[in-house]
């Protein structure tokens, strides 16, 4: 059960319209290593976690990227409102726009659906939070290059904010890692696999 709190984690008031650099953002919604897939993976993969501590990191960081798929599309929103047809053919949008319209819906920069199958939940602690820390620099490598692309201050701002967050999150994986790392260490690896024959490899 989730309290939600009407407002943007950051603010988003973007006043001039841009469909180029929508359908740029639009990737950090659905794209391969977008906020949509970052919510799914973690909020998922904290069911199957051993070490309860992370699985509430795991709760956390899953909840938080929902409120980053939220400030993405308020950004692509904010481009992309009111745009004439004239507008749409001259910034590249026209193909987004004969299937949704200006509605927002996930995919990538390049227009690939959204996949589920474009993250893991594994139920092995290592394997999963180690898929985290990736999805996390990849996401910051991301917000990156649409930096590179971006000089609207009012597009930057919010834009700088999302990708700290990726850096801080990196971060939390980081010391859930070694947390589950030392409990390895602690209890043994059949502890966390009972599965396994503890003779099967001798």
């Amino acid at each position: 059960m989730w309290t939600y709190e009407k407002h943007l984690q950051y603010p988003v008031n973007i006043t001039k319209t841009n469909a180029q650099l929508a359908k740029v953002i639009l990737t950090q919604f659905g794209g391969p290593d977008g906020e949509l897939a970052a919510s799914h993976r973690y909020l998922s993969q904290r069911y199957s976690m051993s070490n309860r501590k992370v699985a509430g990191v795991l709760t956390d960081i899953g909840t938080e990227e929902m409120a980053h798929f939220e400030m993405i599309c308020a950004i692509v929103h904010q481009l992309t409102k009111d745009l004439t047809p004239e507008q749409i053919k001259e910034q590249g949008f026209a193909d987004y726009y004969v299937d949704h319209t200006l509605a927002l819906w996930p995919q990538a920069a390049a227009g690939i659906p959204f996949n589920a199958c474009e993250f893991q939940s594994k139920g092995d602690p290592i394997t999963d939070l180690t898929e985290d820390l990736a999805a996390e620099q990849k996401a910051r490598t991301t917000y990156d290059n649409i930096l590179r692309l971006v000089k609207d201050p009012e597009v930057c701002e919010p834009i700088r904010f999302l990708r700290q967050r990726e850096l801080v999150h990196f971060q939390r994986f980081g010391e859930a890692l070694r947390l589950i790392q030392d409990d390895l260490n602690k209890k043994n690896f059949y502890a966390y696999n009972p599965e396994f024959d503890k003779n099967c490899c001798k």
